[in-house]
């Protein structure tokens, strides 16, 4: 592992302060600053850039985004014991880290934006795909943050990237694809992490794109709840979930109606969502 500053390896910082990952908050902790500095670097250059950080637990992560010339770093904290070694780096970098003790489910991160803004972390992952989830559902869009830099475990990682015909394709999937083009930048195995945890992790980059403003989330979400809801049954059976009359959403999607959920296309999807309205007035 090399070293990246001048502050103590992280071993002998998570011994100084007691630091013993916990369960219950989701905690595994990144020790090798070699890898901490590669998720620094997978969306570019930092120079100029605000970096809101979740769970940064002893620090690994934040020091190399600090490192690689973050302007600031926000890092949200909901571990009183983790504190005395953030306030460690703050000390090291004046002026360029913030921390925040509170609970990272709670926060409205559109306040903490200014000027260019990323999200870049190794999410506790109890709560990392509601949070992403919550970032990926803001309007207007595209939102505050460039982008999102995020490690999850593998097997989320690949729904959030998942395409049409892929097994892991499904309502996350649906969501991504279509407010972002993401993409796994690369896994890291479980000897990376203390403690280890029991899958493979995978590191997602997500950019926000342009989108249709006529598709609410609200419509997506109840066509994808409702198509994915059976998902190994035919659209025609499982749509009618969604409460409208299924030849109008097969119709606006100029689907057959025995294609499954997971065959579909984004934009089946969008389109269905976006007929949603028109439909629920014709069954009053």
């Amino acid at each position: 592992m090399s070293q990246i500053d001048n502050l103590p390896p992280l071993r002998e910082v998570i011994a100084e302060h007691g630091l013993r990952a916990k369960k219950e908050l989701g905690q595994n902790f990144l020790l090798d600053l070699n890898l901490t500095s590669r998720i620094a670097r997978v969306g570019g250059s930092l120079e100029g850039v605000r970096v809101i950080e979740v769970g940064p637990g002893p620090g690994g992560l934040t020091r190399a985004l600090l490192a690689e010339g973050a302007r600031e770093v926000i890092a949200i904290e909901r571990d009183a014991r983790a504190l005395p070694a953030l306030a460690q780096i703050s000390e090291a970098y004046p002026g360029r880290l913030t921390v925040i003790a509170g609970d990272a489910m709670e926060m409205d991160y559109r306040t903490l934006a200014d000027g260019p803004t990323r999200i870049i972390a190794n999410l506790p992952y109890n709560i990392a795909t509601p949070l992403l989830t919550g970032w990926l559902t803001l309007d207007p869009w595209p939102s505050f943050f460039e982008s999102l830099t995020l490690m999850f475990q593998r097997e989320v990682a690949e729904r959030i990237c998942a395409k049409p015909g892929e097994d892991p394709y499904g309502r996350l999937g649906v969501l991504a694809g279509w407010r972002t083009d993401a993409r796994i930048a690369f896994n890291v195995g479980r000897q990376a992490f203390v403690p280890p945890p029991n899958v493979t992790s995978a590191v997602v980059h997500l950019t926000p794109k342009a989108v249709d403003g006529t598709v609410t989330v609200k419509n997506l979400e109840h066509i994808t709840r409702a198509a994915f809801g059976q998902r190994r049954k035919m659209v025609r059976q499982s749509l009618k979930a969604a409460g409208v009359p299924v030849e109008g959403l097969l119709a606006a999607a100029d689907l057959k109606g025995d294609e499954r959920a997971e065959e579909l296309s984004i934009d089946a999807f969008l389109a269905m969502a976006r007929a949603l309205p028109g439909l629920r007035t014709q069954g009053q």
